[in-house]
C-alpha cells in the first residue's frame, strides 16, 4: 500500500502519482490534462488514475490552467442585475456551463450603455470568453479589442467583433402584439419605448412601425426608464398630452407597462376598458399586476442556454450558425376591445 508518507511528503504530488504508476511525470500530466489518448495507451492512463487515487492526489487545476492559458471561466456582462430576465439568462447559460466544467461570472455594464469596463487586471488572463446580453453598441469596447471570444445575445447580428450571434425574435413578438390590439379595433396607439439606445428595442420600434403601416392606425412614441416609477411618469405625461388619447399602449417591457398601469389608475382610466396596456418580456412582474399582463413570452433561461452552448463552440474552433429563438404572445386581462 503506497501512501503520501511512502512518497515521501505530507501531500502527493504528481511525481508521487508518477513513481506509483511507473511512468513519467510528463505522461501524468497529459493523463489529467485530458490529452493523453493517441500518446499513451488506455491501460497506461488506467494506472495513472489507479495510482492518484491510492495517493489521494487531486491535480492543482489553478495551476495548469494557467500553464495552459484556459481557466474555464466566462463573463457574462448584462446590463442591469435587477431585471429578473437578466438572471433567467444566466442561469440557463450556468447549467449548460456546469455541464462542461466551466464557471460563469456575473457582471453588470451601467445601464447596458456602457462602455463595461473590465472587471479584471487583464481580462484575457483571467477568461476564456465573453457572452454579452442586450448591449448598446458603445458597451463592449473593453472585451472588442482583445482576443477573447465574444458571442452576442440581442444584439446586432452585423455588428462588429463577435465570433457568434444569438437573438430573440422579437419584431415578430411586436408584430403579434400590434396584429392582437388591431384586431381588438384599435386605431390611436402610444408606443412607451425604453429610453436605453440598443438594438433590441430598435427592432421592436421598426417592427412596430411596419405592422401599423396601412391600417390606417395613428402611432405616438414616448421615451420611458426602465424602472416603474420613471415609467409612471412618462406614461402620465403620454396620456394628459393634448388631443385624442392612445386607447392602447405597447410598451418595450414589462416593467414599463406596470409604469402604464398605474399612471392610468392615477387618471382615473380604467384597463382594458378604456386603456389596454401590453409588455414584453413575460417575466414575474407580468402576473403580480392587476388586471395581469398581455405581453410577449421571451425564453430567458433557454435563451442563457443557446448562448453559452455557442460560446463553447467557438472555443472548440467552430463557427456556429447565427440563432433566433421564437418567442410568444401571451394574452391575459390588460387588453380588450377599443372603446367606443
Amino acid at each position: 500500500m503506497h501512501t503520501p508518507e511512502a512518497a515521501g511528503a505530507g501531500r502527493p504530488t504528481s511525481r508521487d502519482v508518477a513513481r506509483v504508476a511507473g511512468v513519467s511525470q510528463a505522461t501524468v500530466s497529459l493523463v489529467f490534462g485530458g490529452k493523453w489518448r493517441g500518446r499513451v495507451s488506455e491501460r497506461t492512463a488506467a494506472a495513472v488514475r489507479a495510482a492518484a487515487g491510492e495517493l489521494g492526489y487531486r491535480p492543482n487545476l489553478a495551476a495548469r490552467n494557467l500553464r495552459l492559458g484556459r481557466t474555464r471561466t466566462a463573463l457574462l456582462v448584462v446590463p442591469a442585475l435587477t431585471n429578473e430576465f437578466f438572471a433567467h439568462v444566466y442561469t440557463g447559460a450556468a447549467a449548460v456551463a456546469a455541464r462542461h466544467g466551466f464557471g460563469v461570472v456575473l457582471y453588470p455594464s451601467p445601464d447596458g450603455i456602457g462602455p463595461a469596463r473590465d472587471p479584471f487586471a487583464s481580462a484575457q488572463a483571467a477568461l476564456d470568453g465573453v457572452l454579452a446580453s442586450s448591449m448598446a453598441t458603445d458597451a463592449l469596447k473593453a472585451f472588442q479589442g482583445s482576443d477573447l471570444p465574444l458571442v452576442m445575445l440581442d444584439s446586432d447580428p452585423d455588428g462588429p467583433g463577435a465570433a457568434a450571434h444569438v437573438n430573440l425574435d422579437v419584431a415578430d413578438g411586436m408584430r403579434h402584439v400590434t396584429g392582437h390590439l388591431l384586431g381588438l379595433g384599435h386605431r390611436r396607439f402610444l408606443h412607451l419605448a425604453s429610453a436605453v439606445p440598443s438594438w433590441t428595442f430598435d427592432v421592436r420600434a421598426a417592427a412596430l412601425a411596419d405592422a401599423l403601416h396601412g391600417s390606417g392606425a395613428a402611432l405616438r412614441t414616448e421615451r420611458a426608464p426602465l424602472n416603474v416609477a420613471g415609467a409612471t411618469e412618462a406614461a402620465g405625461r403620454a396620456l394628459a398630452a393634448p388631443g385624442p388619447r392612445p386607447t392602447a399602449v405597447i410598451c418595450d417591457d414589462d416593467i414599463i407597462a406596470a409604469g402604464v398601469c398605474k399612471a392610468a389608475r392615477r387618471l382615473g382610466l380604467r384597463v382594458p376598458e378604456d386603456l389596454s396596456v401590453t409588455g414584453f418580456d413575460d417575466m414575474g412582474l407580468a402576473t403580480a399586476v392587476e388586471p395581469e399582463l398581455t405581453t410577449v413570452r421571451l425564453p430567458a433561461e433557454d435563451f442563457g442556454r443557446r448562448g453559452m452552448e455557442a460560446l463553447l463552440a467557438v472555443l472548440a474552433g467552430e463557427r456556429p450558425a447565427p440563432a433566433e429563438l421564437p418567442v410568444e404572445l401571451v394574452v391575459r386581462g390588460s387588453s380588450g376591445p377599443a372603446p367606443a
